[in-house]
């Protein structure tokens, strides 16, 4: 892909091309490493560097309907059914295993913290198994991987925010699981993005200033 998007890349507008070329950069330092957390994070960055955007920044968005916007919009350009397949393939495996596994669901959080009781966050987390299935067979793409993303989402903040020890033993699995989907997610969304230059991405995040401009200020 890099290869691609060095050829393809004065055709592209600015904001993607920057987009792209940083979502890139993250995604290879994701694969050269053999540490599943470090990958896990490398991987987040790498689909954050993606999907954020300026006006996301400015209005304060919630960033989970931040992407699960993206994610829609991207299901809906993705002509070749790139994220179906992926999705389908994933299911059995990965995906299944991460939707049972209550560690990385908000509300068994909530519970611990006294904010649900025992009986609420199980209906919820059972409630959201079955919509996920339920998304599935009806070959809702944008729903599965909206539930996927909050499940990933509550591992990214576990880990950036400090709640987990590097290489513990208690995050095994999560990270295993999170990591396989994210490998094979993020280089779909980069290529998508790719074949579509002229779709809206919006303003990238931190746009790279010029020395000379800050000098002048």
């Amino acid at each position: 892909m890099k290869a691609r998007q060095r050829a393809e890349r004065d055709g592209y507008p600015e904001n993607l091309s920057l987009r792209v070329h940083r979502a890139l950069s993250w995604l290879d330092r994701a694969e050269r490493d053999d540490d599943p957390a470090s990958r896990f994070i490398f991987l987040w960055i790498a689909f954050n560097a993606a999907y954020a955007t300026e006006i996301d920044d400015r209005v304060h968005l919630n960033e989970q309907a931040t992407f699960n916007a993206f994610l829609e919009k991207l299901c809906e350009l993705d002509g070749e059914k790139r994220l179906d397949a992926l999705v389908w393939n994933a299911y059995p495996n990965a995906i299944r295993v991460l939707l049972d596994n209550p560690y990385v669901f908000s509300c068994f959080w909530d519970h611990q913290k006294g904010v649900l009781t025992e009986v609420q966050w199980k209906r919820s987390f059972d409630g959201a198994k079955k919509a996920a299935h339920t998304a599935l067979a009806r070959q809702k793409t944008p729903a599965v991987l909206s539930i996927v993303f909050s499940r990933i989402y509550t591992l990214r903040n576990q880990i950036i925010h400090g709640g987990a020890t590097w290489n513990g033993r208690v995050n095994r699995d999560q990270i295993r699981d999170c990591v396989a989907i994210l490998a094979d997610l993020v280089p779909v969304v980069i290529e998508i993005m790719m074949d579509n230059p002229g779709a809206l991405w919006g303003g990238a995040s931190y746009p790279v200033i010029k020395q000379k401009s800050i000098d002048t200020m």
